[in-house]
Order: C-alpha cells, then sequence, then structure tokens
C-alpha cells in the first residue's frame, strides 16, 4: 500500500525517513548478509469468516503503549490515508468492508469481511459489486452505522480538491469516476454507488476491477455519517467503529487514543481491546527514542518505535527478542521528475548516486535494507530479479572522484553543465541532514547545481506529495508498497500518465504508449500477468529510467520488554497494533 506510500501503501514505512536499517541475530558492521525481502505473497481469503477473534494466549487487559515514532503521518482522516503507518494506525480507530487477518502462527494474510458479511460478489460483467452489510453495528458515541454512511464516504473519496492524499483507484475504475468530483462540488447524486436498504451496498464500475474486495479494506471505506463530517476537521474527532476512538490529535505531534465502549467485539473477526490506551508520539529523534525502548527503562518498557533498528545501534541490542522482524511488500526509490529533468541527465545521476556511502550515512543494515534492482519488491508477485548496468542499488557512484570527472564532462557535452537538482529535506532531523550533506556534496563534484530547501519533520510529506512541487528530486511516493498482492496496485497506478492528475506518479511520465501497455497487461488474467509485469519492470527502468531503485524494506523494529505479542504485519510491514498487550499492565 503504499505511499509509504507505504501499501500500501506504504509506505515507506516511510518516505518521510532516511534512517531506516536494522539488524538480525548474525548482523555485524562486516557482514555480507543481504536479509529477506519476504516471498511472494498469495491472495488468500476467507469469506465466511466471523467474528470475534480468538483471544491472544496471554493477553492481558489494561494499560498504556506508547509509541515513539520518529515520523510523522500527515493525516488521520480516513479518505486521506495512504501512507502504511496511518494506514495501519486506523485499523485501531476504522473497521471497513474487509480487512486482513493473520495467521497465528506464521502471519500469513488472509483477506476476510469486516464491517461487510462477505468479500461481495460480482455481476456476470464483472461492472456490479453487492456486498452485504453487518447489522447493529455502532459509532463510539452509540448512534447506528446506516447503509446510507458507506455511500457517503465513497462519495467523500472524490473530492480531490479537499482530500488530495489519499488512494484514487476509485476515480480509474468507478462507474463516472473520472467526472464525479464528490458531494461538496457535485451533490449526493453519484450513480456509482447505491444502498437499495440497510442491508447492501452496491458499487457500479467503469470497468473491471477484480481487486475491489482487496481495495475495500483500506480506510478509505469505513463508514462516515453526512451530519458529522467537518472536511478537514473530521479526523479531530472522527466517528470510529474500531476498539479504540480519538481522546485528542494534536496534528504533527501527537495522537492519543482510548477504548472504543460501542466497539461490536462480537462482529470483529480481526481486532482486539487490550490496552486501555495508545499514545503515539511524533517527529521524534530517531536514535533517541530507539536507544530509549532497548533500555527499556520505566514507562519505556511499555513503548516501541515502527522504524528499523538505526545500524549504530546494533551493539546496544541485548535481547534479541526486542527486534521483531518480518517481510514487506516494499521499495525504496530515489524518484526523478521526468518533465523537469531529460532522460540522458537522469542516467548520470544514476551514475553519479552514493549507494555506498549513502547506506553507511543513512545508518541502513543489509538485513532491513536490501540492496535493490528492480522496481517490484520480491514480496510481490510478478516479480523477477535482473540486474541493469548501474542499477543495482550499489556503487561509489561520484563519491569516487573519477566517475565525478566522467559525469562532469557528460554534462558539459550534453550542454546541461550546472544542471540544477532541487530537493525537499527535513532540516530537523539529524541522519537527514547529514544525508542531504552526502548527496549536495557528491552530485556537486559531479558538476550538478543543487537546491537543497530544508523543512521541519512535521511538514515533510505534504510537501514532498506535491506533484507540481517546485523541485525536481525526491518527490513522493518515494516508497511503495502493495495494496495487495499484485501488480496491478504498482503499475497503473505509479507510471499512467494519469497517476501525475491522481497525485501517485512515480518520476511523473507521460508516456502514452506505456499507458497502452500498462492498460493490456491490467486486463490479462492473474496468472497472465505475471511475466508481463515482470516484463514492464525492466522496460520502464531501461526505456524511462523515472526512479532508481534503492532497497527492499523489511522489518526491523525495536520493542519495550512490557509489550506481548507484537508482531510484524507483511501486508503494510509494520507492528500489528491492535493485537499487541502489556505483560504488566
Amino acid at each position: 500500500m503504499q505511499w509509504k506510500r507505504i501499501t500500501a501503501v506504504a509506505a515507506t514505512v516511510m518516505m518521510a525517513a532516511v534512517a531506516c536499517g536494522s539488524p538480525s541475530s548474525n548482523s555485524g558492521a562486516g557482514n555480507n548478509n543481504t536479509g529477506d525481502a519476504g516471498t511472494a505473497q498469495e491472495k488468500a481469503t476467507d469469506p465466511t469468516l466471523k467474528g470475534p477473534a480468538p483471544e491472544v494466549e496471554g493477553a492481558k487487559k489494561g494499560g498504556t503503549v506508547t509509541v515513539l515514532s520518529d515520523v510523522t503521518p500527515d493525516t488521520f482522516d480516513p479518505t486521506d490515508i495512504y501512507y502504511t503507518d496511518g494506514n495501519q494506525i486506523a485499523k485501531l480507530m476504522y473497521r471497513s468492508l474487509t480487512q486482513y487477518k493473520l495467521d497465528d502462527k506464521d502471519q500469513k494474510p488472509t483477506l476476510v469481511p469486516d464491517l461487510a458479511e462477505d468479500l461481495g460478489t460480482k455481476s456476470a460483467d464483472g461492472l456490479t459489486w453487492t456486498f452485504k452489510l453487518k447489522q447493529g453495528i455502532k459509532y463510539m458515541d452509540g448512534t447506528p452505522v446506516k447503509a446510507a454512511d458507506y455511500a457517503y464516504a465513497i462519495k467523500r473519496s472524490f473530492a480531490g480538491e479537499i482530500f488530495d492524499a489519499g488512494p484514487k483507484y476509485q476515480t480509474q475504475f468507478f462507474k463516472d469516476g473520472e467526472t464525479y468530483k464528490g458531494p461538496f462540488a457535485d451533490g449526493d447524486n453519484y450513480a456509482g454507488v447505491e444502498t437499495p436498504d440497510e442491508s447492501t451496498l452496491i458499487i457500479h464500475l467503469a470497468k473491471k476491477f477484480d481487486d475491489l474486495p482487496y481495495y475495500a479494506a483500506f480506510p478509505m471505506f469505513t463508514p462516515i455519517p453526512k451530519a458529522k463530517d467537518n472536511q478537514k476537521n473530521y479526523q479531530l474527532k472522527p466517528m470510529a467503529t474500531g476498539p479504540y476512538m480519538v481522546e485528542q490529535l494534536s496534528p504533527g505531534s501527537q495522537l492519543k487514543l482510548v477504548k472504543n465502549p460501542n466497539w461490536d467485539a462480537n462482529s470483529d473477526p480481526v481486532r482486539h481491546q487490550y490496552p486501555d490506551k495508545f499514545d503515539f508520539k511524533f517527529a521524534q529523534d530517531t536514535i533517541k527514542v530507539q536507544r530509549q525502548v532497548l533500555a527499556s527503562s520505566g514507562p519505556d518498557a511499555s513503548a516501541l518505535n515502527y522504524s528499523d533498528l538505526d545500524v549504530s545501534l546494533i551493539p546496544e541490542v541485548k535481547d534479541q527478542a526486542q527486534i521483531i522482524r518480518g517481510g514487506q511488500p516494499c521499495n525504496q526509490m530515489y524518484t526523478m521528475d521526468s518533465r523537469r529533468i531529460p532522460l540522458e541527465v537522469r542516467k548520470l545521476i544514476a551514475k553519479s548516486y552514493p549507494y555506498d556511502e549513502w547506506r553507511k550515512v543513512a545508518g541502513l543494515s543489509p538485513d532491513s535494507a536490501i540492496p535493490a534492482s528492480t522496481i517490484l519488491p520480491p514480496a510481490v508477485p510478478g516479480y523477477e530479479k535482473y540486474e541493469l548496468p548501474g542499477l543495482t542499488g550499489t556503487g561509489k557512484g561520484a563519491s569516487d572522484p573519477a566517475i565525478a570527472e566522467e559525469v562532469k564532462g557528460a554534462l558539459k557535452e550534453l550542454g546541461k553543465e550546472n544542471f540544477e537538482l532541487s530537493w525537499y529535506y527535513q532540516n530537523d532531523d539529524k541522519i537527514a541532514t547529514q544525508v542531504n550533506q552526502l548527496r549536495t556534496q557528491v552530485f556537486t563534484a559531479a558538476g550538478f547545481k543543487v537546491k537543497a530547501i530544508g523543512v521541519p519533520k512535521a511538514q515533510i510529506r505534504t510537501l514532498t506529495g506535491k506533484q507540481d512541487a517546485p523541485v525536481n528530486i525526491g518527490k513522493t511516493p518515494a516508497g511503495w508498497c502493495s495494496d495487495w498482492p499484485s501488480g496491478t496496485s504498482w503499475f497503473p497506478v505509479l507510471f499512467r500518465s494519469d497517476a501525475i492528475k491522481l497525485g501517485n506518479s512515480v518520476g511523473q511520465l507521460q508516456v502514452p504508449e506505456l499507458d497502452k501497455e500498462i492498460d493490456r497487461v491490467s486486463a490479462l488474467g492473474p496468472d497472465e500477468q505475471l511475466k508481463e509485469w515482470s516484463k514492464l519492470d525492466k522496460k520502464i527502468l531501461q526505456d524511462y529510467l523515472p526512479v532508481l531503485p534503492l532497497y527492499y524494506t523489511a522489518s526491523s523494529f525495536p520493542i519495550g520488554k512490557n509489550l506481548g505479542h507484537v508482531v510484524n504485519d507483511p501486508t503494510q510491514g509494520l507492528p500489528e497494533f491492535t493485537s499487541m498487550y502489556l505483560k504488566q499492565p
């Protein structure tokens, strides 16, 4: 999923963080282990699973879980969430039509009904989906959830002028999705969704979308009562259907959650309600909070950080049980705006990139940041390993003086001397500042002119997320996680020309021939798609080079010693918050 934009999101976890890295039981300074990015996930489903979720063995109730995060989710509005951490935290507050249940033993995900009774029924022509809705569900204030609330939430998602950060598959696949602008601009009369009675939600499509049940797991599909919608301020007191609700949100700094007294545990096959509270503190210093969590002194024993452990802290890990590991369906990339940087210059940026030195400065471990050479990561069906010259996620780049001089000469031959590269970086984060210094030094040595714009950590996602931001490097999504296990949640949403308008473009490509090829592969059956996605993966890097693949991600995050049942959710590459508890509340 994404953005991690993420999901898929992811996202990522996070695009906004450069301080990723982690240990394994055999890691060390000279370790050549390339880590484990996970094996290809399967589309497992169980349309008949009912609640409640089985109790976690040994779980206790009570206490407060503290999450000390070095990154800052940009929003908690269900319509606008698209980073993996926002999506994962949202599961505590919002129930959707469907959701993923993790296997108790190996955490393999299975898609199951959540607020729907089923995983939807598809019409013969594939253009109409019918979901039966669970009855008796209430919001945190005790008011009933109505069928119209699901329809309104879907309509709300088309208001792109207000909610510009969320997923946009609905504009591509839902009926009239390209013309309907949401209830605020166009009213409630939208042909793509209907609720003939209180137990039925019908979604009409413009073209086939067999992955709709997976998409329905996003927070976007949580019900929202129209009368409670105050648009951009909705996230401050959203109508919760999950086990927790917002006590206080201070955007950019803190989110406090308390128990939802009207959560219906008996109908929820996924979630639990063990801690009394969750206290999320954002924009923290990475190394400082990770060190606190490892030390587990006082309240820090009940805390966690969901970024991968910085490589410099590996020697401080005394108890390997404090490091949670697992696969992620994600790839971190260095994005280049193809509208503003010519292809030949993008090739020289690739030649200049100081992969090896950057990994050291960023604190990356080979166990959780596996050098990448493709767009699809190994955890996504359709991945096939290949390596193009200079695109292996490793190498000295222009930190080697000889390469720097070679690139400088090539820029001169192209008539592109002092070509300006511009990007945002977090000027209140030590590691991000160090990475910025390295990139500035190396690209300047290679003959580029650098314009690095320092901004606060709390603003980085908003600024880099604008497709027309006044920079040509590092626009997000710069990291991507599968929204579901398929190339259909990568190539159509990232590389089609309309991805710019939808806010998800990686590299801002506008190539009609590429659009046609993506559409052709998308229309194939799932098995036929696999080989074709791999071919398209290679073609995009070879012919267009909108990104430099940096690394496939794997989870390796630190937790306090008082936390129980903390597992990695492989759909997000993040801790599964809804099943954890405190050993001593």
